[in-house]
């Protein structure tokens, strides 16, 4: 009854480096299969090789992510062209050090930090309001980026008030 429970989809937007990767194959793999047919088949084998990279590369290439926030508990997933899933990240809100937005000066010491290992899970858009969550994966300290909207912000905020900061 008294659950916090938000849920959310970002889409990453696509950058040039994502076009140039998902095209620069498909027109690799179409001319190796060009020159395997008529130059030599052994560049048949290369056009397969390439065909195989396409689909596992291209997919990465479209991508969403999908917060989930049940209590205090964060999952983020990651859901490649709509049909594959993988859990990417999960953490307790409860044991993060501080989330605020990037541009707060609540993180003004963070973003100094060099060696501090940063992982991206918002559109990549610097105009929408995008959020850090410094917190401790894995033995080290690191910045999750995320994009919430107003509700899981506040049920963010509502979980752990001393260390989430909407300002």
């Amino acid at each position: 009854m008294g659950d916090l429970y938000s849920e959310l989809l970002v889409k990453r937007e696509r950058t040039a480096k994502d076009s140039l990767v998902k095209y620069g194959l498909i027109v690799l793999t179409a001319l190796a299969v060009f020159a395997g047919l008529f130059i030599t088949p052994l560049l048949l084998i290369a056009a397969i090789i390439l065909g195989i990279a396409c689909y596992f590369v291209i997919p990465k290439t479209d991508v969403e992510y999908e917060y989930l926030f049940i209590n205090g508990d964060f999952d983020i997933d990651m859901v490649m062209a709509k049909t594959k899933r993988k859990r990417v990240k999960s953490f307790k809100l409860s044991d993060a050090d501080l989330a605020a937005p990037l541009n707060s000066h609540r993180m003004d010491y963070y973003n100094g930090n060099q060696k501090m290992k940063v992982l991206d899970f918002s559109s990549g858009n610097p105009e929408h309001k995008r959020y850090g969550v410094i917190t401790r994966l894995d033995g080290d300290t690191c910045k999750i980026i995320l994009e919430p909207d107003e509700k899981l912000a506040q049920a963010m905020k509502n979980s752990a008030p001393s260390k989430v900061f909407l300002d």
